[in-house]
């Protein structure tokens, strides 16, 4: 199907869509929160409360034009605190339908909660024996996202195009009353990228803005279309207009560099009341539909799109999931491009088995990664993993091509970086001069962005496990690419725990939660970033302190010098001469805030990019790392780059960041 004729039916689709759910007198609902913690009976104080409540919310006096209203009922400790908030560009009729119904559907999605939240596209419903009203919620929040990805070699842009517009409409509604904008922007010629972002309006300006921009940097952006919503706030972009525009004055999009094609005109927009607007629709629509259907021909017949929202079940069902036959390669193929894994060939040696280069048939140069036979993997596991890891798609992780099993044999074939790893510049001082600050800074943000993804972006929550120097790859750009993730641990969406009696790591960067007892979490991921980027900027391994300047390790020696007010003696001599001092002292700021030794107060890797891209973001003040000491017994694993393998305890959680024990690859 040709880009032109995707571009059109999309808008056709979505242009209907947009009519239809216009026309329907039911909101559309969304998803729904109430615990059961507490609950209550039908004959209580706090269900005849609850019953004023929602009958002051949804009463004719209501604040339906502004769309925001709150209200309270009864006594403490039956007292209630409830509010209604609608989307920001419908009408006042739009909003009325919305809460009247939200009112009743509340007693049969949430019959006996106590706390409640109902989402619906065009307005959100809360109550509480809590005090709710401004107060800043971000806690259970949902994603949704189009099923369709952007193409990947417009990725990047797109992603950027996305922040960059969001970030804009966050800034506006945070400074506005209403606490809402909407935008777009040109993405190309015929297509406009449109946002919108909303608060309560009881919150700050400054609560509103943390809130928008923790939903923005979960945004699903490698998809066409996603929302992030949380109690407090709300993120979404389209490629099409589902808002309404006429209700809007939307910001003019920057014009779009000149091609030869001509720019669609923009569609008519259904509009939200008014007979008038829906019987020049109705006669509208069939001609438009009758004139799309004509260019489009045959191809729209063929293949249907349909805008739908992935869930975890229609993950682990397959659904949208690459089959294992496309990706799997023959044996003798993966012999034949590395001459039957020669010793010539080998280009290093991980924890999972050696790496080869070679060369397939049509001249690709490819890694090749000859898995240990101890393992432990079966065929149905290790083909189910591969096509997972198959899908992850950013330019900061390493591709994977395909695989190959034959017999006990397990090859997984990567695509080839040139410039080999992070740490065969980085700590060898002939050439460690190579990397200036500017490409180490950029180094740092790319890892930072990868991890990122991983642990959010992507479809599955992915946990690393091994991040350190070696397994970050350099291209011929100097970009960071992250290697070795395709056997950490992928947790599915709604998994939680799992046991392990085993260690897979390396000591050094581990967590001390991690090492000492088992359990990790993405803060074990930020822990170990904590470390790698204080080696970026020393330019020395985290083990080479051990027993030397009064300190273990590099973190320890780190923290000395921030404590004693001089962080910059840190900096590898090679570029503290040319490097921004302002820059490289709020990375060692950063790095410090990683290794804490609580996961808990450690930053999520959201928060760290965007400390990473904004100096207005204010950081916190470091506490004590953490840090885990192995008993120095023949070889210091301090002083390796092999993956560690350990027996430990099992001990309880440390915090309530989803830490999980697994069983290691």
């Amino acid at each position: 199907m040709s880009s032109c004729a995707s571009f059109i039916f999309l808008f056709l689709f979505s242009f209907l869509t947009s009519f239809r759910a216009s026309a329907q007198g039911d909101p559309n609902y969304l998803n729904h929160n109430c615990p059961n913690t507490t609950t209550y009976s039908r004959n209580s104080t706090y269900f005849t409360n609850l019953r004023t409540l929602l009958s002051s919310l949804s009463s004719r006096n209501a604040s339906y034009s502004t769309g925001f209203q709150t209200a309270t009922a009864g006594q403490n400790p039956d007292r209630i605190t409830g509010l209604f908030v609608c989307r920001g560009d419908l009408s006042p009729e739009v909003c009325r339908n919305c809460v009247a119904f939200s009112v009743n559907d509340t007693l049969n999605r949430c019959p006996n909660q106590i706390e409640v939240t109902l989402y619906y596209d065009e307005c959100v419903l809360r109550y509480s024996n809590q005090n709710i009203l401004s107060t800043l919620i971000t806690a259970d929040g949902f994603s949704l996202a189009n099923s369709q990805n952007v193409a990947p070699n417009e990725q990047d842009r797109f992603r950027d195009l996305v922040l960059s517009t969001m970030n804009q409409a966050a800034t506006v509604a945070a400074n506005s009353s209403r606490k809402f904008d909407a935008r777009k922007a040109n993405f190309t010629v015929l297509q406009s990228l449109y946002g919108m972002v909303q608060c309560t309006p009881d919150l700050t300006r400054q609560d509103c803005l943390l809130c928008l921009q923790h939903t923005i940097n979960r945004l699903p952006t490698y998809k066409i279309g996603g929302r992030y919503i949380v109690p407090s706030c709300f993120s979404i972009y389209e490629l099409y207009a589902f808002y309404n525009e006429s209700a809007i004055t939307i910001p003019p999009p920057p014009p779009p560099p000149p091609v030869s094609t001509p720019p669609m005109s923009a569609p008519p927009q259904p509009g939200k009341g008014g007979n008038s607007t829906v019987l020049v629709v109705a006669i509208v629509v069939p001609i438009i539909v009758a004139v799309l259907l004509f260019i489009a021909g045959y191809c729209f017949l063929a293949k249907r799109a349909k805008k739908t929202y992935l869930t975890a079940s229609d993950f682990e069902a397959g659904n949208d999931i690459t089959t294992a036959d496309s990706l799997q390669l023959e044996y003798r193929t993966i012999q034949t491009a590395t001459h039957d894994f020669a010793e010539s060939n080998k280009i290093g040696q991980g924890g999972f088995g050696a790496v080869y280069k070679g060369t397939l048939s049509d001249g690709t140069e490819v890694a090749v990664k000859r898995l240990s036979k101890s393992s432990g993997q079966g065929e149905t596991e290790f083909k189910t993993e591969v096509v997972l890891v198959a899908k992850l798609q950013h330019r900061n992780l390493v591709r994977l091509l395909g695989f190959s099993i034959e017999g006990e044999e397990r090859v997984l074939v990567y695509e080839y970086v040139p410039n080999q790893s992070l740490d065969y510049f980085l700590f060898d001082p002939a050439k460690q001069g190579q990397l200036d600050w500017t490409r180490r800074y950029k180094i740092i943000g790319g890892v930072a962005r990868g991890i990122l993804y991983l642990h959010q972006d992507s479809r599955l929550t992915i946990i690393h496990r091994d991040l350190k120097a070696s397994n970050i790859l350099l291209d011929a750009d100097i970009n960071p690419k992250i290697a070795d993730f395709g056997m950490a641990r992928i947790f599915g969406l709604d998994q939680t725990q799992q046991n392990t009696s085993r260690i897979v790591g390396t000591y050094g960067y581990m967590s001390p939660e991690y090492a000492m007892h088992g359990q990790y979490s993405m803060k074990s991921d930020v822990y170990s970033f904590g470390v790698l980027l204080l080696e970026i900027i020393s330019g020395k391994k985290n083990s080479s302190f051990y027993q030397t300047d009064g300190a273990h390790d590099l973190v320890s020696y780190a923290w000395t010098l921030w404590s004693n007010g001089t962080p910059l003696e840190v900096v590898d001599p090679a570029i503290v001469d040319n490097c921004q001092r302002s820059e490289v002292i709020r990375c060692v700021h950063i790095g410090l805030l990683c290794v804490q030794e609580d996961a808990a107060e450690r930053p999520a890797m959201s928060n760290i990019v965007l400390m990473l891209t904004s100096n207005t973001v204010t950081l916190p003040v470091p506490r004590q790392p953490g840090l885990f000491f192995q008993s120095r017994v023949g070889k210091d694993p301090l002083d390796t780059d092999q993956s560690s393998t350990t027996s430990k305890s099992l001990i309880g959680s440390v915090d309530d960041s989803s830490i999980t024990d697994v069983y290691p690859r």
